[in-house]
């Protein structure tokens, strides 16, 4: 007998984003977002922290699979590529705000 897959989980967006101040936010919006205690700092750390939890899940279900405790591979598969798509996405990240702070700086010369 087989068992019916389940939905897989969407990968959480990064939060605190939208109350972040920054390029054509209203001095309110920056208000607001000091004031609820989200700052860009908190959200890319938060958010890092999200990728390495996925990259644990998906270690932790990858030694299961491999000592034989795993019943549903598709844990693994599911896991597996949550992390691989968060890494790919943090590192696409890091490389546009390497490349935007090269910007700003170049135009200062």
């Amino acid at each position: 007998m087989t068992t019916p897959i389940s939905a897989i989980a969407p990968i959480s967006s990064i939060s605190g984003i939208g109350a972040v101040g920054g390029v054509g936010a209203t001095s309110a919006t920056s208000a607001a977002g000091a004031a609820s205690g989200t700052n860009f700092a908190t959200a890319l750390g938060n958010s890092l922290q999200q990728v390495s939890n996925a990259q644990t899940t998906a270690s932790n279900y990858a030694i299961e699979a491999a000592t034989g405790q795993l019943t549903d591979p598709a844990q693994y598969t599911v896991a597996a590529t949550q992390a691989t798509l968060m890494t790919q996405l943090a590192a696409t990240i890091q490389s546009k705000a390497v490349t935007a702070f090269n910007t700003i700086m170049g135009m200062q010369a």
